[in-house]
């Protein structure tokens, strides 16, 4: 009897201590529960906007942790949800960049307003048939992403007419990495640099919209669900229970997002960032480039986190549509490490070394500026600057950024 009692005791003495040291080590590698704006607002029962009209600015790549359409959820809590407006790539994450899109329904009767078509402002008196307006997207953390972008006409509009402003927060997926690159200076605003931050900016949506009441919208009732259990020096796919959803056709994983900021400059110029293939942003190339010998020189550089392979590649969109490209294959060694602004600079450095006629520069020059957000970045690489000397001079300002906007940074 008492080996039977003591067998007894043993078994639920080890129970309990793998129970307690289960919650422990959740405590303890921050793994507690984590919760997006969205499935906050669930979990509260939706009571912040229950009885009030609502309409809501999203794609269908925004969902709950259950895997849920946000605004099935919405319907399904009761919230008297009037319409949705959707941003560049439609509300389907379907229709490739630059692309205006229109007005559709989803369901029978649930109307999707484009605010990338014939304007990109919501109409201010059809903000006046609600109350609130929710923002729940998943930005990328380059500031020339566009979801930013139309978030602040969407705040403008909502001042305007003088209705609630509320973002369901969601992480940024590339938060470890250092703020860098150029700050939006005047004169550069654009609907590719709408927002004053780096262009690697570290930053939440929440928090972005905190800083832009700050600078430009004080009128307005804005309103932040945070997220629970976020922590930024997490990439996204380090949060438990978060599942990374494309945001756009060409942003497809974590990595992509990683590199993107290092490529995304090539939009300007004649050479493929990689549209049109299986692994755009994360490959560059035309038909002009020798991409052995471009490998050879961007490995020089010695780039932390990083190595470049020559490729080749035939895109089936974009630029070089059915064309053979010579180029580079980026392979992202440590992301924790990697620089992706002083990566940019290598590249475009290379580049202009490489086949200075035919990267056509010059001709971008326009756009390349308003992705900048200065044309202090051009001139400099036309000078032929050192990549030190062009991630220096961008580094004075996003030393001053970091240093006046601390107190609008509301996660640790």
């Amino acid at each position: 009897m008492a080996a039977f009692f003591f067998l007894l005791m043993s078994r639920y003495t080890i129970f309990f201590l793998l129970l307690f040291s289960f919650f422990f080590g959740m405590q303890q590698s921050g793994t507690a529960a984590f919760r997006t704006g969205v499935d906050v607002l669930e979990a509260s029962g939706c009571r912040q906007i229950l009885g009030k009209k609502v309409a809501l600015v999203t794609n269908a790549a925004c969902l709950t942790a259950s895997g849920e359409n946000n605004y099935a959820m919405l319907l399904r809590k009761g919230t008297d949800l009037k319409f949705l407006m959707a941003p560049e790539h439609g509300f389907g994450v379907n229709i490739e960049a630059g692309r205006k899109t229109e007005g559709t329904l989803v369901g029978d009767s649930l109307r999707v307003y484009s605010l990338y078509g014939a304007a990109c402002k919501p109409d201010v008196q059809l903000l006046k048939t609600v109350d609130v307006v929710l923002f729940d997207l998943q930005d990328v953390g380059t500031r020339c992403y566009t979801y930013i972008s139309t978030m602040k006409f969407v705040m403008e509009a909502c001042q305007e007419a003088g209705i609630t402003f509320m973002v369901l927060d969601r992480p940024n997926p590339v938060s470890p990495l250092a703020p860098s690159g150029f700050m939006l200076e005047k004169g550069y605003e654009s609907f590719v640099g709408a927002a004053e931050v780096p262009f690697v900016h570290a930053m939440t949506v929440g928090e972005i919209a905190l800083l832009l009441k700050k600078n430009r919208f004080r009128n307005l009732d804005l309103q932040v669900v945070r997220m629970e259990g976020y922590r930024r020096d997490c990439f996204s796919d380090e949060l438990p229970g978060f599942r990374f959803v494309s945001p756009s056709p060409n942003i497809r994983n974590i990595e992509t997002a990683v590199v993107y900021p290092a490529t995304v400059m090539l939009e300007a110029t004649a050479v493929s960032e990689g549209r049109g293939t299986d692994v755009p942003f994360l490959q560059f190339g035309a038909p002009f480039i020798n991409g052995k010998t471009l490998a050879a020189r961007l490995s020089s550089y010695h780039l932390p986190g990083v190595s470049f392979i020559p490729v080749a590649f035939v895109p089936v969109a974009s630029k070089f549509r059915g064309e053979r490209c010579s180029g580079v294959r980026i392979v992202l060694l440590d992301r924790r490490r990697f620089e992706p602004f002083r990566t940019s600079v290598a590249i475009l450095l290379s580049l202009r070394e490489h086949c200075p006629q035919q990267l056509g520069l010059e001709r971008g020059a326009e756009f390349f500026d308003r992705l900048a957000g200065t044309g202090r970045f051009r001139e400099m690489l036309q000078q032929q600057s050192s990549v030190d000397g062009i991630v220096q001079t961008a580094h004075c300002g996003v030393k001053e950024f970091i240093r006046d906007t601390h107190d609008i940074r509301i996660y640790p």
